[in-house]
């Protein structure tokens, strides 16, 4: 039997001190002194034994950045003289898209490569908009050979970016007659994309190509910014070359093994001459998420392009319009025009934008993605604040430009080994043994709007918004 893949994570602690959730509020005057254990010293997590400067200098605020929320501290304190506060801090970062939560569990997987819990349970609103309206199944979840990362049985995650052939034929000597076209599979269903904000120094590119290399997967980057200190990750990198521009960069499409055109009318043209440079070449093609996605997803299924990389904005919402819809609706819209034409099961389908958490990549899936990029998610686990004082041209808080590439590529990696690990457990609950049979899979999913419309519309009519019926 073939090893298992295997992410090699390690515990790889901040350089800077992060924002916590959490302060501690402590009426020290009334404190018994007396305790044989402290409250603080029988935390199951060890919380304040990583932050013992604070437990031995007596300094404030005392942040607990990885707090699980239990609440035995407070609780268990026999004066009642601890408690908890919210870290005003904590309430600046992100904005309401990319929310605090979402970057506080993003460095603490990239720290820890754990998948994070709280002991609190989730206190948030039962639904939301994009992706919180959609909710997976978990049916088949009491299953034990089926229980995820701890499960007996092998749960792959693998997916293509290669095109296939839709129909074999054969010789009379039953030889195979049809073209086999080379195959080019990565382990997991995330690739990386070059940022599109940010400090983007080398370093900070470098970590994410060393990352993506050791993950075995692949990573778009922009060919101005290939460099020979990439040419060690060759393998993992797809150059996104124009029209206008490949050809300056006819080098850098012999070192690769798949390249990315940006769409414009008649890019097909240009996929014999790409292949005549590498024959095994893999070819892709960027399209943005607009009103004429899925016409041009399909026009260009019908062509020799290997895989679709299909972009929304940094909140996953549709480009060029004043009403935009979200990602996942997006991607089933791109998803049912090849599947009405009977040609899905040929073409390849990457989506961008917006993918912020491990649930983000197992929903797109389930949408109809064959996988998905992360370009923000990659700055975050290397400590970003998403404070955007880079966009003003002010110095980063965090000195991302300084940062050692081993050490970033380590923060990458287990951030992404927590993803994969959240991965498999929720197919492990669904029973899905296969990331590319999850593919569509919408029955293995619940959406707020379909509940709502079969529940409660006999009963009250349709929702209307802005006057329009949802």
């Amino acid at each position: 039997m073939p090893e298992k893949y295997h992410i090699h994570l390690k515990t790889t602690p901040p350089r800077f001190q992060p924002f916590g959730k959490y302060s501690t509020v402590e009426f020290r005057e009334d404190c018994a002194g007396s305790c044989k254990e402290c409250v603080k010293k029988k935390c199951v997590y060890g919380i304040f034994e990583d932050d013992y400067v604070h437990v031995s200098s007596m300094e404030e605020p005392e942040y607990l950045y990885a707090c699980q929320s239990c609440f035995r501290c407070v609780q268990e304190c026999t004066k009642g003289i601890f408690s908890r506060v919210i870290n005003p801090d904590y309430r600046t970062l992100g904005d309401d898209y990319w929310r605090s939560e979402i970057i506080h569990r993003l460095w603490y997987q990239a720290h820890t490569g754990k998948i994070p819990v709280s002991g609190a349970g989730y206190r948030g609103p039962f639904v939301g908009e994009g992706f919180d309206s959609m909710w997976t199944d978990m049916s088949e979840i009491v299953r034990p050979t089926r229980d995820g990362i701890h499960g007996r049985e092998y749960i792959n995650t693998c997916i293509e970016l290669s095109r296939r052939a839709t129909r074999l034929t054969f010789h009379e000597d039953m030889s195979l007659a049809s073209e086999v076209f080379p195959i080019m599979e990565v382990p997991i269903p995330v690739l990386f994309k070059q940022p599109s904000f940010g400090v983007l120094s080398e370093n900070v590119l470098l970590a994410a190509a060393r990352a993506v290399h050791l993950l075995g997967s692949m990573m778009f980057i922009q060919a101005e910014d290939y460099s020979e200190s990439f040419v060690p990750y060759a393998d993992s990198l797809v150059p996104c070359l124009t029209k206008a521009s490949y050809q300056d960069f006819s080098d850098l499409v012999l070192k690769s093994r798949m390249v990315e055109l940006a769409y414009e009318p008649g890019i097909e043209k240009e996929f014999d001459k790409l292949r005549s440079l590498r024959p095994d070449l893999v070819i892709g093609v960027s399209i943005p998420l607009n009103a004429e996605a899925a016409s041009r997803t399909l026009h260009l299924a019908h062509t020799e392009v290997d895989t679709l990389r299909l972009y929304g904005d940094d909140r996953g919402e549709e480009l060029d319009t004043e009403k935009p819809r979200f990602l996942k609706d997006m991607i089933r819209e791109v998803h049912l025009t090849l599947v009405e034409n009977l040609i899905r099961q040929k073409i390849n389908l990457v989506f961008s934008g917006g993918i912020a958490m491990a649930e983000h990549m197992a929903k797109a899936i389930i949408c109809g993605a064959d996988g998905v990029t992360v370009d923000t998610p990659l700055l975050i686990a290397l400590e970003c604040w998403l404070c955007n004082r880079c966009l003003e041209g002010k110095s980063c808080p965090v000195e991302l430009e300084a940062i050692d590439p081993e050490w970033g590529s380590q923060r990458i990696m287990n951030l992404i080994g927590a993803w994969r690990n959240q991965l498999i457990e929720v197919m492990g609950a669904m029973g899905i043994r296969e990331a590319r049979r999850l593919r569509g899979e919408v029955g293995r999913s619940m959406a707020f709007e379909d509940l709502e419309r079969e529940c409660f519309g006999p009963l009250f009519g349709e929702r209307k918004v802005s006057g329009v019926t949802a």
